[in-house]
C-alpha cells in the first residue's frame, strides 16, 4: 500500500468513526433533547401521524381527534369545550403548546409512554398504524356538568371530590374559553385568540380550580384552625372566649370585628362551636394568638397547604406563611392576611374531616387504556396525611352540621339530608369586592361528597355579595347532583 492510499484510509476511518460517534450520540444520548427542542418540527410532524388518544370522563368523550387535510395529519376536537376546558386543556402543534391533560398525559395519548412500549411493538409487528391510548378520568360528567351550570354565571371555580378516595369528581372555571380555538391549526386565527384571551382581564385561561391569582380563604380557613385546636387536645367544643364587638389586634391599634359588628351572640363569653356555626372573626382570632401560628401552620400543612400536588396536572400550592407574629396570626385565624388558597386545597379540608381525619392525595386520572381496550396503567388512591383523630373529626362534622342548619350556610340545606358545612366572605383591599367561599359534605353521617366554591368578585354584587346566599347555594347543587345520581 502507498503512502498516499495508507493516509487516505486512516482519514477515511477517522470520518467513519467521527460520523458513527455523532449519530450514535444523536439516537443515544441526545434524542430526549432533540425531541424536546420546540425548533425540531419533524418530531413534532411525527407526532401528528400518530392518531392521539381520546379523553373520557365516563362513558363521556371530552377530547378526541379527527384526520386533518394538512402536514399534521390529525387534528384535536373538544366537545362542550368551555365546561372541560381545565380538564382536557387543550395541545396545538403550530404554536407547540399544550396544556391541562393533555399535556400532563401527553406521553399515554401520543402512545410513547412506557406502559405503552409493548403496545407499540405489537403494531409494528402487525403492521397497523400507531395510535395513542385513551385516558380515562375520574370526573363524573353529571356532577361536572352541575357545577358548570351553577357557577358559570359568575367568576370562580368548583371542586367535587370523593372525600374517602380523593377522585375528583368535578372541576369546573368560570369564565372558561373554547379550546377548540386553541387548538386549530390556522396560526393567525390561534395567535389572534390567544392574545385576546390573554388581555381578557377576567383571565378564562386560568384554571382557578387548581391555580391562578390565589385569593384568601375567608372563614373557611376557620375549619384549619378549629382543627388545631381540638388536635392540641387543649380544648373542646365547649371552650370558651371573650365576646365583645370589637377587639384590638395584639400589640397594635388595628380593631377588627365580627361580619355584623356585632358581639358573637349573647353573653360575656362565647363557644368555639358557636363561634363556628355564626362564623365570628374575633373568638376565632383569639384562639388563633393562643394555639400560636406554628401550631396552625403543622396542622395546615397535614391539610395540603404549602404543597404542590401531581393530580397529574400541577396545583399551586396554597400558603399558609411560616413566622407569624401574633396580629398577624390573629388575622389568618379567620383565614386573612397572607393566607391563600385554591378550592382544591379547601375542599381538601373538608374532605379530611369528612374521612375521619385522614386526608387523602387528590386524584383526576382513573386509568390509561389502549385502543384495544387493554388497561396499560392505573391510578390508585393513596393517603397523604391524618390531621385529626376519628373522635375529633366526629366533633368538626357536627359542628359544621351545626353551620349549615342554624347558621351561616343554611343556604347549603338539603331536605332529609344532614349536610356538613362552612361558609367563607373573603376581604381584600378596602372597597374591593369580596370573595366568597362555601366548602361542605354529604350526607354527614356516611360522606359521598366533599365540595368547595369559591365566588370572586362579589359575585357581581361587590361588598353587598353574600357567600351564604351565591356561594352555598351553588354548592348545595353539586351535592344534591352526586346524591341524586
Amino acid at each position: 500500500m502507498t503512502k498516499e492510499l495508507r493516509r487516505l484510509s486512516l482519514v477515511m476511518l477517522a470520518m467513519f468513526l467521527a460520523l458513527f460517534a455523532s449519530t450514535s450520540y444523536i439516537q443515544a444520548v441526545g434524542a430526549g433533547d432533540l425531541q424536546a427542542n420546540t425548533a425540531n418540527r419533524r418530531a413534532l410532524y411525527d407526532s401528528y401521524e400518530v392518531q392521539r388518544g381520546s379523553i373520557f370522563a365516563g362513558s363521556e368523550l371530552i377530547a378526541s381527534s379527527v384526520p386533518s387535510s394538512d402536514i399534521y395529519s390529525w387534528s384535536r376536537t373538544y366537545p362542550d369545550a368551555d365546561k372541560w376546558a381545565p380538564v382536557t386543556g387543550y395541545i396545538n402543534p403550530v404554536l407547540g403548546s399544550s396544556t391541562g391533560l393533555e399535556r400532563a398525559m401527553n406521553s399515554a395519548l401520543s402512545g410513547t409512554g412506557s406502559s405503552q412500549f409493548l403496545s407499540r411493538i405489537d403494531r409494528i409487528v402487525t403492521g397497523q398504524p400507531p395510535r395513542g391510548s385513551n385516558v380515562l378520568t375520574t370526573i363524573d360528567p353529571a356532577v361536572q356538568q352541575a357545577a358548570w351550570e351553577a357557577i358559570s354565571p359568575y367568576e370562580g371555580a368548583v371542586v367535587a371530590m370523593d372525600p374517602k378516595t380523593g377522585r375528583i369528581l368535578a372541576m369546573v372555571t368560570s369564565p372558561s374559553f373554547d379550546t377548540n380555538l386553541l387548538a386549530s391549526h390556522d396560526t393567525t386565527a390561534v395567535q389572534s385568540e390567544y392574545d385576546r384571551l390573554v388581555a381578557d382581564p377576567t383571565k378564562p385561561l386560568y384554571n382557578r380550580a387548581i391555580a391562578g391569582d390565589l385569593d384568601p380563604p375567608g372563614s373557611t380557613f376557620k375549619l384549619v384552625v378549629a382543627s388545631a385546636a381540638l388536635a392540641s387536645g387543649d380544648y373542646t367544643p365547649d371552650s370558651t372566649f371573650e365576646n365583645p364587638s370589637e377587639w384590638t389586634l395584639p400589640g397594635t391599634s388595628t380593631l377588627i370585628h365580627n361580619f355584623d359588628r356585632g358581639a358573637c351572640g349573647p353573653g360575656e363569653t362565647v363557644t368555639l362551636a358557636t363561634a363556628l356555626r355564626l362564623s365570628c372573626n374575633i373568638p376565632m382570632a383569639q384562639l388563633a394568638v393562643q394555639l400560636g401560628d406554628d401550631a396552625i401552620l403543622e396542622e395546615a400543612e397535614k391539610y395540603g397547604f404549602n404543597q404542590s400536588f401531581d393530580i397529574p396536572l400541577t396545583t399551586t400550592a396554597s400558603v399558609y406563611p411560616r413566622g407569624l407574629n401574633d396580629p398577624q396570626t390573629a388575622l389568618s385565624g379567620f383565614g386573612q392576611g397572607d393566607v391563600r388558597a385554591t378550592p382544591l386545597q379547601i375542599a381538601m379540608v373538608s374532605a379530611g374531616i369528612a374521612n375521619d381525619g385522614v386526608v387523602m392525595n387528590p386524584l383526576l386520572v382513573d386509568s390509561v387504556v389502549a385502543p384495544d381496550l387493554t388497561v396499560q396503567q392505573t391510578f390508585d388512591s393513596s393517603e397523604f396525611k391524618t390531621a385529626l383523630t376519628p373522635a375529633q373529626a366526629e366533633l368538626m362534622t357536627q359542628m359544621m352540621v351545626a353551620n349549615v342548619d342554624d347558621g351561616a350556610a343554611s343556604g347549603a340545606r338539603i331536605d332529609g339530608v344532614d349536610v356538613a358545612g362552612k361558609t367563607g366572605t373573603a376581604e381584600h383591599n378596602p372597597g374591593d369586592p369580596f370573595t366568597l367561599w362555601f366548602t361542605g359534605f354529604a350526607p354527614a353521617d356516611d360522606p359521598q361528597v366533599v365540595v368547595a366554591v369559591m365566588v370572586q368578585n362579589g359575585g357581581g354584587l361587590g361588598q353587598a355579595g353574600q357567600s351564604g346566599k351565591i356561594a352555598a347555594p351553588i354548592g348545595k347543587k353539586v351535592i344534591e347532583a352526586v346524591l341524586n345520581g
